[in-house]
């Protein structure tokens, strides 16, 4: 007899085998288990159903696809290897990204209005006749292919296993959706910028000093903005206020957020301003290398610190400190900073 705790692995295993019998009725009844049993399931059931799961979610008929690769999402936030977990979802997610588009672009030469919001509008079946059954199903399961996928890429070790060519493709398939339809995903589309161990030469124009720099798993740049002023500021290399050390575990690997003040005005070579809206991917690249420039704030800012994904550790190293000749070379490539608003 099964035990309270491996009832979620047995329903994996009805699962995985009305799957590959093709029994839509045993599917449907393991699939209604699996939802109710896997808040109470341990790690260890997590990673063995993670896994068996996105062995088999090819397989799996397209209605209810999207709704397992969620819940391979949650086990893998559970305790599940995201390496073994994130290949049948990443690729799915593709596919179901260019499925969408031919969506969009069927609507679009229609001409009859908006396309639907899945969030708010309920699917019709009359459109599978009209746009096509896959089309029209991952127009409507596109928001659970990007939660699953966003499950994975919070982790380090995927985003370096995908590569930068497997989020390329998947980067492309997501802006083409996102130039033909409102659907551009704003946490899909950072979190395939992200940038692992990445070098970055920081300058502080006030000080003219310059910084050897590397950062990992960084979000967006207000996250980097309090890392930067910890290892500036905090560290004594330049002057101001530092962020608090509970602003910059929260932007490292611990939960929550807390107020901080921004430090600087994040700047391109070119004198253009790098908003903290954006993410670490918008430094331009100047002789192979990001360079950033750092100004004295036009105003001043606050914002929650933190992670903009929640289960993404960041994090920002100071290497070594530019000597002076070094420093001097790098401000050569830097022009003087522009208006917000200034080309």
């Amino acid at each position: 007899m099964s035990s309270a705790t491996d009832r979620f692995i047995d329903a994996v295993f009805d699962f995985e085998r009305a799957v590959r019998a093709q029994d839509p009725e045993a599917q449907q009844q393991a699939h209604m288990e699996l939802h109710r049993l896997y808040q109470s399931a341990t790690p260890e059931e997590m990673a063995q159903g993670g896994k068996l799961l996105a062995d088999v979610l090819t397989d799996v008929p397209p209605g209810p696809r999207a709704n397992i690769a969620v819940l391979i999402g949650a086990c893998v936030e559970g305790g599940a290897d995201p390496v073994v977990c994130a290949p049948s979802v990443l690729a799915n997610l593709a596919e179901s990204l260019d499925s969408a588009t031919e969506f969009a672009q069927q609507w679009a030469t229609a001409d009859v209005g908006e396309a639907p919001d899945p969030e708010h509008v309920e699917l019709d079946p009359e459109l599978f006749e009209y746009f096509g059954f896959g089309p029209t199903l991952s127009w409507w399961t596109l928001a659970d292919w990007n939660r699953a996928a966003l499950a994975m890429l919070s982790h380090k070790e995927v985003r370096q296993d995908f590569g930068h060519s497997g989020r390329e493709i998947i980067r492309e398939r997501h802006d083409a959706l996102g130039e033909i339809s409102d659907r551009w995903d704003k946490c899909l589309g950072y979190a395939l910028s992200v940038l692992d161990d990445e070098p970055v030469i920081v300058l502080h124009r006030e000080t003219n000093t310059g910084y050897a720099m590397r950062m990992t798993g960084i979000g967006d740049n207000f996250q980097l903005h309090t890392l930067l002023a910890d290892a500036l500021i905090g560290s004594g290399h330049i002057p101001g206020e530092a962020p608090s050390a509970e602003a910059v575990a929260m932007c490292r690997d611990v939960p929550g957020m807390v107020h901080t003040t921004g430090s600087f005005n994040l700047v391109a070579p070119d004198g253009s301003w790098i908003w903290n809206e954006g993410t670490p991917s918008d430094i331009p690249v100047v002789d192979g290398t990001r360079l950033l420039v750092l100004d004295p704030p036009p105003y001043q800012r606050s914002w929650p610190a933190g992670r903009f994904f929640p289960n993404m550790v960041g994090d920002l190293t100071l290497e070594r400190v530019l000597t002076p000749d070094e420093t001097a070379v790098w401000f050569e490539r830097v022009s003087p900073a522009k208006g917000p608003n200034e080309e």
